[in-house]
């Protein structure tokens, strides 16, 4: 391995290492306990080394958010593809596993979709693991997208009727006991007619 190789490496691994503490930390306390002061610290570099990989936490969060839209489309497409059952349990397992991933990482959620994370969304230069996520949903949705309506667009108005519940479930504004009554009242009234 030549020298240049393995500096390639190294600042591969330490990005990943920064990447990782800032998801880990935002977890634990959320995201305005990540700084680039705490970040040097528990990575245990200086400030001017994560300045190195990052211009500030923004650049972070989109680095998190990347890693967690990747994360989403596989969530998606192992949940769909294990369904039993035709359309509608595919759509269904769509709805529960994007659900399930807002539940299991908020400060993921967040970085995905509620933060400033200086991605581009719906544009040509969407960077392609967010668009990828899409993908997974529109592969399931383009199933029961109605006659004369754009996939794509169906796609959007489902991922937004999911990203409500989440929002709304993640802040305690929705009975927990009724998530799988709302699962099924969206599956069957919105997706599969």
């Amino acid at each position: 391995m030549s020298v240049q190789e393995r500096k390639q490496r190294e600042r591969a691994e330490r990005e990943r290492l920064i990447v990782a503490t800032a998801r880990e930390l935002a977890e634990q306390q959320g995201w305005d306990a990540v700084t680039t002061r705490r970040l040097a610290e528990r990575i245990e570099y200086s400030q001017p080394v994560l300045y190195s990989h990052f211009r500030g936490k923004r650049e972070i969060i989109g680095a998190v958010a990347l890693q967690g839209a990747a994360e989403l489309a596989t969530a998606v497409r192992t949940a769909t593809s294990a369904a039993d059952g035709g359309t509608r349990a595919r759509v269904a397992a769509l709805a529960r596993a994007y659900l399930d991933f807002a539940v299991r990482n908020p400060a993921v959620y967040d970085a995905l979709f509620q933060l400033d994370g200086g991605l581009a969304y719906a544009q040509e230069d969407t960077p392609e693991p967010l668009k990828d996520a899409f993908a997974a949903l529109l592969e399931t949705l383009d199933e029961v997208t109605g006659e004369g309506v754009d996939p794509g667009l169906f796609t959007e108005v489902f991922w937004a009727a999911l990203h409500g519940l989440a929002t709304l479930t993640r802040a305690g504004r929705l009975l927990p006991e009724d998530a799988e009554p709302r699962v099924e009242l969206l599956v069957d009234r919105l997706a599969v007619t």
